[in-house]
C-alpha cells in the first residue's frame, strides 16, 4: 500500500494477497492474537492509535484533498457496529460519515447496483465508513439467488473497476472482513436473547441466515479472493476477541492515514501582523 506500511506486522499478517487465488476462510484463525498477545497492552495501543487517528482526521479534513473509505463486512453479529463505535466513535463526527446499507429501496432498484454506493462515497477531506456495502450484491444476492448467476459473476470485475476509479481519484480504500466463528456467533446471538435490553438487536431471521453459514462462507471466499487488489485490499480480521479486533483495525487505519500524510493548508495571511483588539 505504501512505503510506511510494508514493515507493519498487522498489514503483512492480515492483508490478503492480490493473486485472486481462492482462499479458504476456515484457514484463518478467528482467535488469533499474534500481533497483540497481551490484552492490556493491546487496549493501550488501541487508545494511542485512536488518538493519533483523531489528529490525522483533523488534518485530512483541513487539507480537503483526499478521502478515506473504510468498508466493513461480516456475518450477522460480526461486530460492525461495535467496531465503528469503539474505533471511530471518539473522532470528530464532523469529519466522519457512516452509511449503513439496508435492502435497496424501489428507487435504488431502478438504478444499477452501484448507484447508491457511489452517492455515499466520502468527499475529499472525509472519512467514510460503509456498514455493509456494494459487496452485498455478491453475498446475499448470490446466496439467495436474487439476480441471475451470470450477472453476479460480472460484478466482481465491475467492483474492482469501481474501486480502481475511486482510488485514482484520491479515495484510499480499506476493506475489513470481521471474521468470527460459528460458535462465537451462537454465543452472541444467545447473549442478545438473554438480555432484554438487547432484544432490539435480535432478529429471528438471523437464525434462518445462520442455517446458510456454509453458503455465506463460500460467497465471502469468492468476494475476498476476487476483489483484493493493490488499490483496495481486503483484510481478514480475527474478530472473536473484540479487544483484539479493535487494536488491529485501529493500527491499520492509523498507519494508512500516516501514509496518506494529510497536511494543514498553508496560511493565506501573515498571522504575525494581525492584532486583535
Amino acid at each position: 500500500m505504501s512505503r510506511n506500511n510494508k514493515d507493519e506486522p498487522v498489514f503483512e499478517r492480515y492483508r490478503l494477497s492480490t493473486n485472486k487465488k481462492k482462499i479458504r476462510i476456515r484457514d484463518f484463525d478467528t482467535r488469533d492474537k499474534s500481533c497483540f498477545p497481551d490484552r492490556v497492552e493491546a487496549e493501550a495501543n488501541a487508545a494511542a492509535d485512536i488518538l493519533a487517528i483523531a489528529e490525522l482526521q483533523n488534518r485530512l479534513y483541513a487539507e480537503g484533498k483526499q478521502a478515506l473509505l473504510i468498508v466493513l463486512q461480516a456475518t450477522d453479529t460480526g461486530g460492525k457496529d461495535s467496531t465503528i463505535r469503539k474505533v471511530l466513535g471518539p473522532i470528530n463526527p464532523q469529519g466522519v460519515e457512516v452509511t449503513s446499507f439496508k435492502a435497496p429501496s424501489s428507487v435504488e432498484l431502478a438504478h444499477d447496483y452501484l448507484w447508491r454506493i457511489h452517492q455515499a462515497v466520502p468527499a475529499k477531506g472525509m472519512i467514510g465508513v460503509f456498514n455493509r456495502s456494494h459487496y452485498e450484491d455478491v453475498l446475499i444476492v448470490r446466496v439467495h439467488n436474487l439476480a441471475p448467476r451470470d450477472k453476479v459473476e460480472q460484478r466482481y470485475d465491475q467492483i474492482n473497476e469501481f474501486e480502481r476509479h475511486l482510488a485514482e481519484n484520491d479515495v484510499t480504500i480499506l476493506k475489513f472482513f470481521l471474521h468470527i466463528s460459528k460458535d462465537e456467533q451462537k454465543e452472541r446471538l444467545q447473549a442478545r436473547l438473554d438480555d432484554p435490553s438487547k432484544h432490539w438487536k435480535f432478529n429471528p431471521n438471523d437464525l434462518k441466515e445462520r442455517k446458510r453459514w456454509d453458503e455465506y462462507e463460500e460467497a465471502f471466499e469468492l468476494a475476498l479472493s476476487r476483489c483484493s487488489t493493490k488499490h483496495a485490499p481486503w483484510f481478514v480480521i480475527p474478530a472473536d476477541r473484540k479487544w483484539y479486533r479493535n487494536a488491529v483495525i485501529a493500527r491499520i487505519i492509523r498507519r494508512t492515514l500516516e501514509a496518506m500524510d494529510p497536511q494543514y493548508p498553508e496560511d493565506s495571511f501573515d498571522a504575525s501582523n494581525i492584532v486583535i483588539d
